[in-house]
């Protein structure tokens, strides 16, 4: 019989360098990367809004979004206007650079939505994808193009890993690491496996296990954040090995800090937790 694998380790700070070094003072908005965000379509165009803040305020030198409806709803985001703001089709035929994709906030399954995430897999080759929220519906529902070479970052809640795995949620509550095994191993993706203990775990299985964050996480939109987050790191060329793991304890330890200056945890919201982010990566917190 095979032999149990260890439990995970735990995310430390100290394991994670490359999220706190001191910037070039030669450096410009090229120097950390352009995330691209793809999602938000009808009624929930707030939902790629906090991904993409979360990406600038985590450190991406530039920022575009592409909004999964025929136009934007919006010339410019009023509490972000350094966003680029267009509608995901013009976007994704732009063929603009880009370091790093995000996809599936508020992105909607219909035929629009559909159509943005195939173009998406379509084009992007070797550049590096977080595939959240309802891209991992389509994803589960079948009959998706293949989504390229370039790394991909899963990042399911316990039901929409279920749903990929097609398992009861409470089959992936009972053994959530080996559900993330199973996912990354699948998918050969890294695999973000949120809740209580978010679990990081490899494509090649290894797994880490995240011990900061509070309830005031489990509100409307953090999921949006984290996504946003780790397409920031990413695009700033930080190895996937610090930043998949760095992304989950900075949006723990977002939220830790502001529960510490008496903001939550009880109605904390999402849109709170970037300027935390921003500070902890200063060394502020």
């Amino acid at each position: 019989m095979p032999a149990r694998p260890a439990p995970p380790a735990p995310i430390r700070r100290q394991d994670l360098p490359a999220l706190f070094a001191p910037r070039a003072a030669d450096a410009h908005k090229g120097t950390f990367g352009t995330v691209a965000v793809v999602g938000g379509g009808a009624g929930m165009a707030g939902a790629v809004l906090l991904a993409g803040r979360a990406a600038l305020k985590a450190g991406a030198g530039k920022v575009l979004v592409g909004f999964a409806q025929p136009a934007s709803p919006m010339a410019c985001d009023p509490l972000q206007p350094e966003l680029m703001l267009r509608d995901a089709a013009g976007l994704l035929q732009a063929g603009l650079p880009v370091d790093a994709w995000v996809a599936g906030c508020g992105l909607g399954t219909g035929a629009d939505a559909a159509a943005a995430l195939d173009a998406l897999f379509a084009g992007r080759g070797a550049t590096p994808l977080v595939l959240d929220a309802d891209g991992l519906n389509l994803l589960a529902g079948g009959g998706r193009a293949p989504w390229g070479p370039g790394p991909v970052v899963l990042t399911p809640h316990p039901a929409e890993a279920a749903r990929l795995l097609g398992a009861a949620t409470a089959d992936i509550q009972v053994d959530r690491p080996a559900a993330a095994r199973a996912l990354a191993t699948r998918h050969a993706a890294w695999v973000v496996l949120k809740g209580a203990g978010t679990v990081v775990c490899r494509p090649d299985g290894q797994c880490r296990l995240n011990t900061t964050g509070n309830p005031g996480l489990a509100t409307a939109g953090t999921g949006d954040v984290l996504a946003g987050i780790l397409g920031s790191l990413i695009a700033q060329g930080i190895a996937l090995d610090q930043a998949v793991p760095g992304a989950v304890w900075l949006h723990g330890a977002a939220a830790d800090a502001l529960a510490a200056a008496g903001v939550g945890p009880i109605g904390l919201t999402a849109g709170e937790l970037a300027d935390a982010v921003r500070q902890l990566r200063n060394g502020h917190g």
